[in-house]
């Protein structure tokens, strides 16, 4: 199995919709979708792991496929406004760290 970085994503999506989508959908679609998407995902984590139990409607949903999904229509919406999501992971993952560095330590509910 390949490794794939978030910008080598990136651009894989980009590639696949310029040959075969044509176009990108606008942002207020893509943004629509993906909240479709993460309900979705929500739906199969709901069923697997909370109370709610499976109907067969729901055989044909896949968590890892449900995840990529999200992660798909993400990946278009960084592209469409030029967001370049391992320098925004990276930013975000060191103001998280600076600002909970200590504070789940602390928690003690955890």
């Amino acid at each position: 199995m390949s490794k794939m970085t978030i910008k080598e994503a990136q651009i894989r999506v980009d590639e696949w919709i310029k040959t075969y989508g044509v176009r990108y959908f606008s942002e207020l679609t893509n943004m629509a979708i993906l909240t479709e998407e993460v309900g979705e995902l929500a739906r199969i984590i709901a069923r697997k792991y909370g109370d709610q139990s499976f109907k067969d409607s729901d055989e044909k949903f896949n968590l890892a496929d449900e995840m990529a999904d999200v992660l798909w229509v993400l990946l278009c919406l960084a592209n469409q406004t030029g967001v370049n999501l391992t320098e925004a992971l990276e930013k975000n993952i060191k103001k998280k760290t600076e600002r909970d560095s200590k504070r789940h330590f602390e928690n003690k509910k955890l």
